[in-house]
């Protein structure tokens, strides 16, 4: 897709779309910055947004999606004549929020306005400077709205009563995990002040405003149900359009595919193989010396080792990742977007829309797990005239390459994965009761359910969750009034509470200091390993000598060291989905990619393929029996079906597995017979994966819930159902693989 479609949406989209802007807006735009015109997609959202209607504006990377957004927002402030803050603008991430802070204090000061940003890098006086002057525009991300609302320092009725508009930046980000229901919930909390406010301002037969929920976006492969979602309660009573650059602007039902259900879009891509973190910094070193170049990385650890070593070699190396100190990120990306002939290794930090500044080359080290990911990171390139998209994957492992020849394969098919919430978030329902009593004081123990508009799960159907939290003492109640108890207090009360509005748990992580300047934060599991010598730490990119650990405070102190340093994080990839892990079946049944492949890739591929001619059938699955005690069920359906699956089979199953993404182990002596004998109609009796305490440990507010509930919620997520029905639908085939003795 390009960054300028030539096709705009006829009919809703007027050639004159401009014009309806307000006329300072449209000032601005032809003056100060001097476009000849609006792109397609900033044309086709002016309509449908100056009238009020929710929307989801779909384009890709650097596509314009902030100011098809704020323009007819901005016009509407204008024309209506909205006070205080009246628009919320959500992130995900501070260093978005912080990135378009300057992009949209210009926009709003052309109409005389101002914008804030508040987020918790936010110091305390400037967020009582945001208090006493109520910017017209708020950037934000979920969790900081919510701090707003529970704390006793900000007049919340006051502050949110004029908000109008709410634009979701990002949003396919939110509503792929737990803060996107967090998210909803605190919209539903925030149009209730609305409605509340206006009601007592202009009376009871006051017409109730409407909250205008505009989330952006890049391909998503179900647009029109991420738009029902982000309405919320707002979805059976308001127009919902999905506004992509190049089709016609049409209502969300039925849904509207995205362009590249027509295939993949122009781009130079490639794929290597070169089985070591040495041997890519190699390749990096030598390729497109004097061009900027943004590598992807998945995982801490190897941006760390990746950018050790390019830097040993020489090459003018920044990192970027979650775990190193703000000051550190600012300074990398900065100098980053100053540079030229450089590289910056980052995780999906910068997979989003922060500017680094016109890039050359993207480079993906082994492999993205969806095809979604790989169309923002590719977007980051083909920005300048004359210049197209471009991604070279390096390989480090042969998994890694059958993975990266899949994800291509799915891209090349034009499919993208939908976006879908995770079910059953009642933990988020805890800790929204809980946040809610918090923010209130009292509410009334018949009328809190309320308070979210009837959106589900947040309804009346959580009536266990509030007898649990009262038997427990998380809520208290008196009078008929419902409060936060003295569990509450105890477990999430440190620090005002902060620990109730983060929705995720962390990883404990030290921080990592040079005299007093940090550097960043490190796996606690590095500074108490056994070593002979002194304890090296590898962090932003440099090796480090621990010369002090403050274990109480989590601190540890640290000099230069010239090498030898380890980095290391606990963190698990998300697992792969079923459709991905059939298209690396593919691969390995022969398909190709339609890109350019190295012939160390295409040789590598033809022997990882020889490896697997006994474990692949393209017409079902396979069970291989190795050796007398190794017999595997081939799937090749995912983590999630394949637990799904395990549990369903009961003693059939060897119960000393863990789940892979390709195969479950089966007993030893399982034979054909006692196979058909016992799975006839087992798609009828799928049972959900077994939790254990560990994994429960891991779902935030866990404690807040029954047991019985907090298992079901993961067990939930574990689960793939249709993918293990898929599955039992397909034949299976037997197959002995015969060794000959040595």
């Amino acid at each position: 897709m390009a960054d300028r479609p030539d096709v705009a949406p006829p009919d809703t989209a007027p050639l004159d779309a401009p014009d309806l802007l307000h006329p300072v807006v449209l000032h601005h735009i032809v003056n100060s910055l001097q476009w000849p015109g609006l792109r397609p997609l900033q044309e086709a959202a002016v309509a449908p947004l100056l009238g009020g209607s929710d929307a989801l504006l779909l384009a890709p990377t650097a596509g314009g999606k902030t100011e098809a957004a704020m323009f007819p927002t901005l016009s509407r402030m204008a024309s209506e004549n909205w006070q205080g803050t009246s628009v919320l603008y959500v992130c995900p991430l501070k260093a978005l929020l912080n990135n378009l802070a300057p992009r949209l204090e210009t926009y709003t000061g052309w109409l005389g306005r101002q914008a804030a940003v508040w987020h918790g890098d936010v110091t305390t006086s400037r967020r009582e400077r945001i208090r006493r002057e109520r910017p017209d525009v708020l950037l934000t991300t979920p969790e900081s709205l919510e701090a707003m609302l529970v704390s006793v320092r900000t007049d919340h009725r006051g502050f949110f009563a004029g908000v109008r508009a709410v634009i979701v930046d990002e949003v396919h980000v939110f509503a792929g995990d737990d803060r996107g229901w967090h998210l909803l919930a605190v919209l539903e909390r925030l149009r209730r002040i609305i409605t509340a406010e206006a009601a007592e301002a202009a009376g009871a037969g006051a017409v109730r405003p409407e909250l205008q929920i505009v989330g952006l976006s890049a391909t998503v492969g179900n647009p029109a149900d991420l738009l029902r979602w982000l309405q919320g309660s707002g979805a059976g009573r308001r127009p919902g359009l999905v506004v992509a650059p190049d089709m016609p602007v049409a209502p969300a039902v039925p849904a509207v595919a995205t362009a590249s259900a027509a295939g993949p879009p122009p781009g130079e891509i490639a794929l290597d193989y070169v089985g070591s973190v040495p041997n890519a910094a190699k390749v990096l070193a030598t390729l497109h010396p004097g061009e900027k170049r943004l590598v992807f990385c998945d995982s801490k650890q190897l941006v760390e080792q990746l950018g050790s070593e390019l830097r040993a070699r020489g090459v003018t190396t920044f990192l970027s990742h979650a775990s190193l100190s703000l000051d550190e990120r600012r300074r990398s990306e900065e100098a980053f977007a100053q540079a030229r002939d450089c590289v910056i290794v980052a995780t999906s930090t910068l997979e989003l829309g922060i500017d680094v500044g016109d890039l050359d080359r993207v480079i993906q080290v082994n492999a993205p797990g969806s095809v979604a990911s790989f169309l923002q990171r590719l977007g980051r390139t083909g920005r300048r005239p004359g210049t197209v998209r471009n991604c070279l994957f390096l390989t480090l492992t042969e998994d890694a390459l059958v993975q990266a020849a899949g994800l291509l394969l799915l891209w090349g098919r034009g499919w993208v994965e939908p976006v879908v919430a995770p079910p059953e978030p009642r933990h988020i329902v805890a800790q929204q009761l809980l946040a809610y009593c918090l923010q209130e004081n009292k509410v009334g123990d018949r009328l809190w359910a309320d308070e979210w508009n009837g959106l589900a799960p947040f309804d009346q159907s959580a009536e266990p969750i509030v007898r649990h939290l009262l038997r427990l003492g998380f809520l208290d109640s008196d009078g008929g009034m419902l409060f936060v108890g003295p569990e509450a207090e105890r477990r999430f009360g440190h620090r005002h509470f902060s620990e109730l509005t983060a929705v995720f748990t962390a990883a404990p992580e030290f921080t990592v200091l040079s005299g007093r300047t940090e550097i960043g934060r490190t796996d606690p599991m590095l500074l108490c390993d056994p070593v002979e010598g002194p304890r090296l730490l590898l962090l932003a990119g440099r090796s480090w000598r621990v010369t002090h650990t403050d274990w109480k405070r989590r601190r540890c102190f640290v000099e230069p060291a010239d090498s030898g340093g380890r980095a290391r994080w606990t963190s698990a990839l998300p697992p792969l989905s079923f459709t991905m892990v059939r298209a690396i079946r593919d691969v390995l049944l022969g398909a190709d990619p339609q890109v350019a492949t190295t012939t160390r890739a295409a040789t590598r591929l033809t022997e990882i393929r020889e490896k697997h001619t006994d474990l692949v059938h393209p017409a079902g699955t396979m069970i291989v029996r190795e050796a007398e005690a190794d017999v595997r069920w081939w799937t090749w359906a995912g983590h999630l079906a394949n637990r799904t699956l395990t549990a369903s089979l009961g003693d059939l199953a060897d119960p000393r597995q863990n789940a892979d993404e390709a195969f479950i182990r089966l007993r030893s002596d399982l034979t054909p017979a006692m196979w058909k004998a016992a799975t006839p109609d087992l798609e009828k009796r799928l049972c959900l994966p077994h939790v254990d305490e560990q994994a429960l440990a891991g779902l935030k507010f866990n404690a807040a819930l029954p047991p019985r509930l907090a298992e079901a919620t993961l067990a939930t997520r574990l689960a793939d159902l249709p993918s293990a029905k898929a599955v039992l639908a397909e034949p299976v085939r037997w197959y002995t693989i015969r060794r000959e003795s040595q």
